[in-house]
């Protein structure tokens, strides 16, 4: 369970009061949506580092090419067999989970806000637009959050995974030198 799922939950189960939305409640909604977005974005460029690391450090580093060797497995002792497997495994798991945090994502849920499905709601939109309806506005834009939320979370799990990964290869090459080290 990652720290998104165990967020507390009261608020969720108050109900909403009646009544006209004010500025300052429209204006919180939309600062909430600019956030998760700013998040979303950030989630995706932590992603792109720990790729780009990765790949750069299995390209360069001759002892994280030789992880993928089979003449290494073959011939090697059992601590560096271990070793090298522990850092193949965890530099790929890095980077597969580095490219799901980018993926795109498909929700059941959609707002106007979001390109793909503009179509179906321009109808709605230009409805509430004649009746003058800010709630309608307000609902899109609180919806929006709930959608964009959702993503976040997705997106930071994978990168949680990723980071872990990227740890864990840094531990396992370290300890792989060191362990080649000693028997030379």
């Amino acid at each position: 369970m990652s720290d998104f799922d165990s967020a507390p939950t009261e608020m969720l189960d108050m109900p909403m009061a009646t009544g006209e939305v004010t500025e300052e409640y429209f204006n919180h909604v939309r600062k909430v949506n600019d956030i998760y977005y700013d998040q979303i974005k950030i989630s995706d460029q932590k992603a792109a580092y720990i790729f780009t690391f990765m790949l750069a450090f299995l390209v360069s580093s001759t002892e994280g090419r030789n992880v993928f060797n089979l003449a290494r497995y073959m011939t090697g002792n059992w601590t560096e067999i271990i070793l090298s497997a522990a850092l193949a495994l965890a530099s790929v798991l890095s980077i597969i989970f580095a490219i799901l945090v980018v993926l795109p994502r498909h929700i059941n849920k959609s707002t106007s806000l979001f390109w793909g499905t503009w179509p179906q709601h321009r109808p709605i939109f230009e409805s509430a637009a004649e009746r003058s309806d800010v709630g309608y506005l307000f609902k899109e834009y609180l919806d929006n959050a709930d959608v964009l939320s959702l993503i976040a979370r997705q997106k930071y799990k994978f990168v949680a995974y990723a980071f872990r990964g990227l740890m864990f290869t840094v531990l396992a090459y370290v300890v792989l030198l060191l362990v080649s080290q000693n028997q030379v």
